[in-house]
């Protein structure tokens, strides 16, 4: 497998991308400069549910496996059990060459893990992974103003809730929403981890089919139907493993701009895609899936 770099541009209207818990769930936001930003945390739990929801859990032995190790309510050491019993090993006795060999067996077995790593010395040791894939924060091309709402659910939990209110029974909330965003985030494929991770051709393309449909099975009451959206997924594919270009200077080759006529942006059409191809130097192939 050669280098890959890449550039996901995605946007969201109306909706909560990514709420931060720190701040009652507000859409996370630079303080400096009010940009929004989306953990790489949050790519990495969509790209887990897409893989979850169309990949087996398991192969026949002859293949790599699409389990998710981090998933929602795992207890990962039992996870970590997984492979010491099937290897017939037992973990209170494990030294490196077994560890070696749960590791190598969480890798195969285990999509997330051969992707993007995964610290598992935990108690049951299975060892440490670097994975090939690493993405960065997405970052809103402008700055956003977070809209805040009250609602009212005509209910309440409990019957004490309902005497205070004298059958009334209302509960007051809050929502949040950013009016609209685009965001850009930048990732990576490091071919000598995916090497020992068994991070295979496949895997790859499994990955960006991911990314084009991160948001399609994410919908949610902070994420409405068609509020998030996938609008660019630019892949500039290396004829080497060590690469042909540094990452920046490919990434800065791809400029995405608001329209001069467009004061407050509320639409993908409001901002410009400009590629300078000529910036592109021989061996670098520029793929646009999106």
């Amino acid at each position: 497998m050669n280098r890959y770099d890449f550039i996901y541009l995605f946007d969201a209207h109306d909706a909560n991308p990514n709420g931060d818990p720190d701040a009652g769930n507000l859409p996370r936001v630079d303080t400096e400069t009010g940009h929004g930003l989306v953990t790489d945390v949050c790519l990495k739990r969509k790209i887990r549910n897409f893989v979850q929801l169309t990949k087996p859990e398991s192969q026949d032995q002859d293949g790599p496996g699409y389990d998710i190790y981090v998933r929602e309510k795992a207890v990962l050491n039992h996870q970590h059990d997984r492979a010491y019993k099937a290897l017939g090993l037992d973990p209170k006795k494990a030294k490196q060459p077994e560890v070696e060999k749960t590791r190598d067996w969480m890798c195969k077995n285990f999509f997330d893990i051969r992707t993007f790593g995964a610290v598992m010395s935990t108690e049951v040791n299975c060892g440490q992974v670097r994975g090939p894939v690493q993405l960065s924060f997405s970052r809103s091309i402008d700055p956003v103003v977070t809209s805040e709402f009250s609602v009212t659910r005509c209910a309440v939990t409990t019957e004490k809730e309902a005497e205070k209110q004298s059958g009334d029974n209302r509960t007051m909330g809050r929502k949040f929403t950013v009016p609209y965003a685009l965001y850009r985030a930048h990732g990576f494929i490091n071919p000598f981890l995916a090497a020992q991770t068994g991070f295979s051709d496949g895997d790859r393309e499994l990955l960006f089919t991911a990314l084009e449909n991160a948001f399609q099975f994410d919908q949610s009451a902070a994420r409405p139907a068609g509020s998030m959206a996938p609008r660019g997924l630019l892949i500039f594919e290396h004829s080497s493993p060590l690469g042909n270009a540094p990452s920046h200077a490919l990434f800065d080759a791809v400029k995405v701009i608001k329209k001069p006529d467009v004061d407050t942006p509320r639409a993908f059409s409001d901002y410009d895609i400009v590629i300078d191809e000529s910036a592109l130097p021989a061996g670098v192939t520029l793929i646009r899936r999106i």
